[in-house]
């Protein structure tokens, strides 16, 4: 199948309509169009550069995401029907992406399938979580309150997600200070201090010559050290989307110090939140878990809850097949035990959801705190290393010249 943009004269309305169709052919396309009672005016294929362009320059973003399902909510929940509702939303959309995906899918339910199957066909927009709350809220004929679960949802988790951004963007800043300064001086000063001590024939101190070294190699190899550092970068990009390289850099994120806390709260809370807008929505025990595998983004938690579905596929309480699973946090079983005996296990997760975002909250405060003056050490270290093996050999020359 083939993207083809196209604009079209809707024959019911008579508005000019701009989308994007799937189609195998040009005729194809001008068929399916023709069946959904449009009048083709222009259908052009999307050629990979463009696709390049809009994927680099025209994201959808979360914020994108959450404007359009509560739209969609609030529209359908004050009685339009649904293609109209799509088409009003489709009308409003700046991003041009968003605004092919929504043509897209209005075409798939003019053309009779179910809203949850028109978003299936873009899994790069639609996630598992979004398509079954999508698909209970349809057969539970509460699509409106779906929507607006799906888009808290999205806003708490990005909320938390930029929270740990921010927390991350400051030591990032100072390490790229750090890296600068010490090339300013192995290529500037350095250079400098070598001249020196050559015009005075002095022997240069260890220190000083392995920095020379080192200066020379950066100024005279630096295309080699590019290459270098590309390739490097390039194959651990790759090895990272290997099965290996996700399971040593999820179990990184798990294990490494100072952050292990945080993370292994970030992906209680995304289970718990998920766990609770899906249950709510009337989506089963088992589909449940089977979801939130892959909404947790951490392939050693999704393992840990595959092993507890399994454990209730057999007959188990979710708390006591949660339990004795490597990463669960205690806190997670404990509630859920507390909604199994109340017959309120969505509530419980909620709860316990919000308490592990409050404490996050607090651990990125309190690590943003103390990171902050372990970094002005760590740099102040460096550039003093730097600059005391720079002026220490100077004074010495000096003093050596008025002895």
């Amino acid at each position: 199948m083939r993207d083809f943009n196209y604009q079209a004269r809707d024959l019911t309305t008579d508005k000019i309509v701009k989308a994007t169709v799937k189609a195998e052919s040009e005729s194809a396309a001008a068929k399916a169009l023709i069946a959904q009672h449009l009048m083709p005016l222009d259908i052009k294929e999307v050629n990979d550069a463009d696709s390049f362009i809009n994927r680099l320059f025209n994201r959808i973003t979360t914020k994108d995401k959450v404007v359009f399902t509560r739209q969609l909510s609030t529209l359908i929940s004050a009685g339009l029907p649904l293609t109209q509702s799509l088409r009003t939303i489709y009308d409003q959309t700046s991003n041009k992406k968003l605004q092919n995906v929504i043509g897209d899918v209005i075409a798939l339910v003019e053309g009779g399938k179910p809203l949850s199957e028109a978003f299936s066909q873009h899994p790069e927009v639609f996630d598992n979580v979004y398509l079954s709350l999508v698909s209970a809220g349809e057969v539970s004929g509460t699509l409106d309150e779906a929507l607006l679960r799906i888009a808290a949802q999205q806003e708490k988790d990005a909320q938390t997600m930029s929270r740990i951004r921010g927390a991350l963007t400051y030591p990032s800043i100072v390490l790229l200070v750090i890296i600068a300064v010490m090339i300013f001086m192995l290529t500037a000063v350095v250079p400098q201090v070598e001249k020196l001590y050559r015009d005075l024939r002095k022997p240069l101190p260890l220190l000083t010559e392995i920095m020379v070294n080192t200066a020379h190699a950066l100024t005279q190899f630096w295309w080699l050290v590019l290459i270098v550092l590309g390739f490097a970068g390039y194959f651990l990009y790759q090895y990272l989307k290997t099965e290996a390289g996700i399971k040593l850099k999820d179990g990184f994120k798990l294990n490494v110090p100072l952050f292990k806390n945080m993370f292994r709260k970030l992906y209680m809370a995304r289970f718990a939140r998920t766990g609770q807008t899906l249950l709510a929505t009337g989506v089963p025990m088992l589909d449940m878990m089977r979801i939130t595998q892959d909404a947790v983004n951490n392939t050693i938690i999704a393992k840990s809850i595959e092993h507890a579905a399994e454990k209730v596929k057999g007959g188990k309480a979710l708390s006591d097949a949660l339990s004795p699973e490597d990463y669960i946090l205690s806190l997670v079983p404990q509630m859920i035990k507390i909604g199994e005996q109340s017959g309120r296990i969505d509530e419980m997760m909620g709860k316990t959801a919000q308490v592990y975002e409050d404490e996050l909250e607090e651990e990125i405060r309190a690590l943003s705190t103390a990171i902050e003056p372990i970094l002005m050490v760590v740099m102040a270290l460096l550039a003093g290393g730097m600059v005391g093996a720079v002026l220490f050999p100077i004074y010495n020359l000096v003093g050596n010249l008025k002895v």
